[in-house]
């Protein structure tokens, strides 16, 4: 058994990791509330871009009706025999099973598709690294003629981006070039599909895992879900618990009503005036619709991921402070044990006498 130094130095070296695993958890707090905003913010311009095009497919054919035929490629379906996966994952741990639920998750969503050519696009380190542990990336030629070219796939999954820092300062410059990015595999036929992993949040308590596929599109403003997955009550009850030991509210915002004037554009019966032509200004708002979608994820992400790393590190404080409690209590037995192991051997000396 452990003498009462070695017990003060392990109840001195938890204490220490106590403050930490405090100091982390607030910090997480407060990154919880900018990122909530900033998620908040965001949902009404997806909201009213939605509305908008909603509105321009009263006046845009987007099937011709004399062939039949599709008139703008991202609505164009075929064969899902190449996609392009992107995860969003987060960019540093101590965050619980935020990371590791989401690449459980990417990894069912690949062996589900074992007869597809899967391309993988990670956002955030933790994707990247796991996934570059696991698949082989992509290999490229650099020629003066053709630039950056791939060369022929030698692997049914290869990795062929990665985005690492992207989530922890979200600049809407990159969000837009990743955009423009999928749409152009698409409209070139280089993939079939393009779907995206990550963590929808509404509040503390309320988040869920979602593959959503952004590729090719059905209907505006309704997200075609591929698959879920929903925290369990008892995970449910501990973010509740760190949300209301941190102070913030475990209740969604309500944007009931910002979302309904968003919506109201789109569903009015109002023949607007547009100063381009309705197909013209249709074909060039649905690239910013994908945008919308992916700067919608990644937002989302981070909060969750903050919330997530929030409540890990509440656990982490009250396992310490139970694991002094314990060694606090294990040094004043093994003290009391000493003092009335003295006490006999001085008894029994002076009953020898």
């Amino acid at each position: 058994m452990a003498n009462v130094l070695d017990l003060r130095r392990r109840i001195r070296s938890v204490k220490n990791m106590r403050q930490i695993t405090k100091a982390m958890k607030m910090v997480s707090a407060a990154k919880l509330r900018r990122a909530q905003e900033r998620a908040l913010a965001a949902r009404p311009y997806a909201r009213m871009i939605a509305s908008v095009l909603e509105s321009l497919t009263r006046r845009v054919d987007i099937v011709d009706p004399v062939s039949g035929n599709v008139r703008h490629p991202l609505f164009l379906t075929r064969p899902e025999k190449r996609v392009l996966l992107l995860i969003v994952s987060g960019d540093k741990g101590f965050a619980g099973a935020f990371n590791a639920n989401i690449l459980k998750t990417a990894f069912q969503f690949i062996g589900a598709h074992p007869d597809k050519e899967i391309d993988i696009e990670a956002i955030g380190r933790k994707g990247r690294d796991t996934m570059r542990r696991r698949y082989p990336v992509a290999a490229y030629s650099e020629t003066a003629e053709a630039g950056r070219a791939r060369l022929p796939r030698q692997h049914a999954v290869e990795v062929v981006g990665d985005h690492p820092g992207m989530l922890g300062k979200l600049e809407t410059g990159r969000v837009q070039d990743l955009a423009h990015s999928v749409v152009e595999r698409y409209v070139g036929e280089e993939i079939d599909a393009a779907y995206i992993v990550y963590n929808e949040f509404k509040s503390v308590i309320s988040q869920r895992l979602v593959v959503e596929r952004i590729l090719p599109l059905m209907k505006i403003g309704i997200p075609q879900i591929a698959g879920t997955h929903e925290p369990t009550e008892k995970e449910k009850e501990r973010a509740a618990e760190a949300a209301l030991s941190a102070g913030i509210p475990i209740e969604p915002a309500d944007t009931a009503e910002a979302e309904e004037e968003a919506r109201k554009f789109g569903t009015a019966q109002v023949d607007y005036i547009y100063e381009q032509p309705a197909e013209e200004l249709f074909a060039g708002l649905l690239p910013q619709y994908i945008f919308s979608m992916l700067y919608h994820a990644m937002t989302e992400s981070v909060a969750a991921e903050h919330a997530a790393r929030m409540t890990a590190m509440d656990s982490a404080s009250n396992n310490a402070s139970d694991m002094i409690d314990s060694l606090t209590l294990t040094m004043n037995r093994v003290r009391q044990a000493a003092i009335t192991k003295e006490i006999i051997e001085i008894v029994s000396g002076a009953a020898a006498l």
